[in-house]
């Protein structure tokens, strides 16, 4: 009443105000960037925060948690002789679960037997299409299509990826996922030695 409201809105306006500069100019006197680096985003965003918390996009971004999901990529393993090892198979399961069914695999067949060759000759993802679920990912026997961190994608023309576009190397997965791919190894090198340990057995 009396415009007591309105006075009070602004006081916190008021105080925010200040606090950004006077925040901005301990920063200074610290000698470090309150803005355009990581602990400056990373410090903005905890809950002691005084001042401006905004973040300066796309100048600056938010740390990404491990497990955000954006398009689906295919992950291959860098050999000692510098080939691509894609881990996809084209067995199409991905496909199959697909809900907006936005993935598309052209089998590689044996020139001379016309039998399947267990890697793809063409992969599409339309990106415009895909609602970025995971399950892709969630159901590949053999790890070789994971989520990825990058969501700014945005252009004129149609986002369909092709198989340039889609594949990156496992190296890149343990840098945005290093939590997960650790764990994917024990268990893969776990299932290889016990695949080892019963052959031996065998024989």
């Amino acid at each position: 009443m009396y415009g007591k409201g309105i006075l009070k809105g602004l006081s916190v306006t008021w105080g925010r105000f200040w606090a950004t500069y006077t925040e901005d100019l301990a920063w200074l006197v610290r000698g470090k960037k309150r803005y355009f680096n990581q602990d400056g985003v990373k410090a903005r965003a905890g809950k002691d925060t005084r001042g401006i918390f905004t973040v300066q996009y796309p100048e600056e971004h938010l740390t990404i948690p491990e497990e955000f999901r954006y398009i689906p990529f295919l992950v291959y393993d860098e050999t000692a002789e510098e080939k691509k090892e894609v881990r996809c198979t084209s067995c199409g399961i991905c496909a199959k679960v697909c809900p907006p069914q936005c993935i598309w695999i052209v089998r590689t067949n044996d020139p001379v037997t016309g039998r399947p060759v267990p890697v793809p000759a063409e992969f599409y993802i339309d990106a415009d299409i895909c609602m970025n679920c995971g399950l892709c990912a969630e159901y590949c026997p053999f790890d070789a299509i994971k989520m990825d961190h990058d969501f700014a994608i945005a252009s004129y023309e149609r986002n369909v990826y092709n198989m340039e576009k889609l594949l990156k190397p496992a190296s890149y997965y343990a840098n945005i996922r290093p939590l997960n791919a650790t764990r994917e190894d024990e268990a893969r090198k776990a299932k290889e030695a016990a695949k080892a340990a019963k052959a031996e057995a065998a024989s």
